[in-house]
């Protein structure tokens, strides 16, 4: 089964390309490849249309752990957007290495790693355990870009 297919199955859409709400440019790539390893930038929360998806504020103020969890599975189906638009096809994807997850938290909220689990277990659905299984960390942040709960980066081997 390819991975397309895969995420046909469990009913996921990657998002279209990120649409600004100030119309940005950003003069930088979005996933960069060397060699047999792929950089992708942060990536936000995003609705299948590209906008940021809501609620967006401070896991632990205005935003729950189970939203923030939520929220940072969108970012992942953001960057399998982007992947998908660089590489061609998300079967070109022979593992993830690492994970980036950033978290705009409120003082005292510890509970990160549940956020960003969002993240990785929607890579190790898609994926599978051999493929999509990842080094990650999980940091809190004191403010994201346009108050969004959550940023996620990542490097992936290639094909």
């Amino acid at each position: 089964m390819t991975i397309d297919q895969r995420l046909r199955e469990l009913g996921l859409v990657v998002a279209e390309p990120f649409r600004s709400p100030t119309g940005a440019a950003y003069p930088f790539s979005w996933v960069r490849i060397r060699g047999s390893r792929a950089y992708v930038s942060g990536h936000l929360p995003l609705e299948p249309d590209g906008t940021l998806a809501e609620p967006r504020g401070k896991v632990g103020e205005s935003v729950s752990i189970e939203q923030g969890a939520t929220l940072a599975r969108l970012a992942g189906l953001a960057m399998l957007g982007s992947l998908q638009r660089e590489l061609g096809e998300l079967d070109r994807i022979k593992a993830w290495l690492r994970v980036l997850g950033m978290v705009n938290v409120a003082p005292g909220t510890t509970q990160l790693a549940g956020v960003i689990n969002g993240f990785s277990t929607l890579i190790l659905e898609v994926f599978g355990p051999e493929r999509g299984a990842h080094a990650r960390s999980a940091v809190g942040m004191a403010e994201l870009p346009y108050g969004v709960a959550v940023e996620i980066e990542a490097e992936v081997e290639i094909l």
